[in-house]
């Protein structure tokens, strides 16, 4: 088996970074305005959304494209003022906001599956946990899996034998590419992988550069940016990441339903229906990253008189033509949940098992060269 090649960005200095900003670089802005409320507390009339991503990037643009739809239907119209707080994928702002964002509303922590990820993973350096804090409005997405061309993969049976060495190319091994990793130990494909790009789009670059030839990218950017690929012959779309239905099931993306999921790609090249510790792994990540995948939170002990007008705003712009018109490309084609509505599932997402946390985190350490330090 090829050894992956080492992270462009060691995991370690980004958690040291971003333990240094918590403990005492943070400056006085981002420590202040995140105070307690008792119930019948009302919100007040400036609200930070915290991001703990840097500018520019897929989280960042989505909040930016929430706040003034906040600010419209949020009972009260306060005012939304984007904030980032990046740093250690995401941890450092995350945490903050859980040590020093309150519970009156002040502050909301936007997130995306890779701050899920961390807490899944029970790294050592992360203070937040998702099964208790509250999620206000959630909004998932998908994920495709495809091959260059070049790499003269033309259908999922060629993934048995590849013609060519498969090199992906990711941000980190922890992040969002873990769906993908997961999905290529699950098949049981032998995947060169290399870490440290800025963003899928990078990635999506250098597969038409030559230099990687099997890549993932979440819905939006599949349409927008690889179906062009695809149309001039340059790209092979292989199977969608899926998506979880309410009996648990893996099944096929609404959004792309003629792409197999990686579930029934399994299925056609092995004959029967994946089982054991890499589908449980998969799948509970699955679950975790995409459904739910963006999201604005509030720390756990935040009252309902502050969580309701998020819900209800949220119930409003299930239904607003104008929200979802010139949201499509943004929100994916999925839709906004209140968080209310899905609370337990969402809760449900996060408890995954103490096995399948294992054999990720050997996964991680065996094969990509990523030891994580755990609580």
């Amino acid at each position: 088996m090829s050894r992956p090649k080492r992270l462009l960005r060691p995991l370690a200095a980004m958690a040291l970074v971003g333990s240094l900003l918590v403990s005492g670089c943070a400056s006085p802005e981002s420590r202040s305005g995140g105070g307690k409320a008792e119930e019948g507390a009302k919100l007040p009339d400036r609200v930070t959304l915290v991001i703990p991503y840097g500018e520019g990037g897929g989280t960042d643009t989505w909040a930016r494209f929430m706040a003034p739809y906040l600010q419209k239907t949020v009972d009260g119209q306060p005012t939304f003022i984007p904030e980032n707080r990046p740093g250690g994928e995401s941890i450092t702002g995350s945490n903050q906001f859980v040590e020093s964002g309150g519970t009156n509303g002040a502050q909301v922590l936007v997130t995306s599956g890779t701050t899920y990820f961390q807490s899944l993973l029970g790294r050592k350096e992360v203070k937040f946990d998702f099964a208790k804090m509250r999620p206000l409005i959630l909004n998932g997405t998908g994920g495709v899996i495809y091959a260059s061309k070049a790499a003269g993969i033309n259908s999922v049976q060629d993934l048995k034998n590849p013609p060519k060495p498969l090199k992906y190319g990711g941000i980190s091994a922890t992040g969002l590419d873990l769906s993908a990793l997961l999905a290529f130990d699950l098949l049981g494909l032998d995947v060169d992988a290399t870490f440290g790009f800025e963003g899928r789009g990078p990635a999506r670059l250098a597969v038409e550069r030559g230099e990687v030839n099997i890549d993932y990218q979440t819905t939006s950017a599949y349409k927008t940016e690889v179906v062009p690929m695809v149309d001039k012959k340059q790209a092979v779309p292989l199977m969608s990441f899926g998506m979880i239905n309410e009996k648990g099931e893996v099944v096929r993306d609404p959004n792309l339903p003629d792409l197999p999921t990686v579930e029934e790609v399994y299925q056609q090249l092995n004959g029967k229906a994946p089982s054991g510790e890499a589908y449980d792994a998969y799948k509970a990540f699955l679950a975790a990253g995409f459904p739910y995948q963006k999201g604005i939170w509030v720390n756990e002990e935040t009252p309902d008189s502050i969580t309701t007008p998020f819900y209800a705003a949220a119930q409003k712009l299930v239904d607003d033509s104008d929200f979802n018109a010139k949201g499509e490309k943004v929100l994916g084609g999925y839709p906004i949940y209140p968080g209310d509505k899905v609370a337990d599932q969402v809760r449900q997402s996060f408890s995954i098992s103490d096995a399948a946390r294992k054999y990720v985190l050997d996964l991680l350490a065996t094969k990509y060269e990523t030891k994580i330090e755990t609580k």
